[in-house]
């Protein structure tokens, strides 16, 4: 489960930076905004699962 769950928060930090260049494009300021925080979520749930698996190890 773990290998998926790296996955799935790899894929919403690149959806993340994937609305971000969108809404820089467009002049978006919201579609910018929520690009930020799908990253920042993104990447706050990688460093929770790195944190269980150095526990793991």
């Amino acid at each position: 489960m773990g290998t998926d769950d790296k996955i799935d928060n790899k894929a919403e930090e690149l959806k993340g930076k994937a609305k971000e260049k969108v809404g820089e494009t467009t002049g978006d300021e919201e579609l910018e905004a929520e690009g930020h925080t799908d990253q920042a979520k993104g990447n706050i749930k990688q460093a929770g699962e790195k944190i269980k698996d150095a526990f793991r190890s």
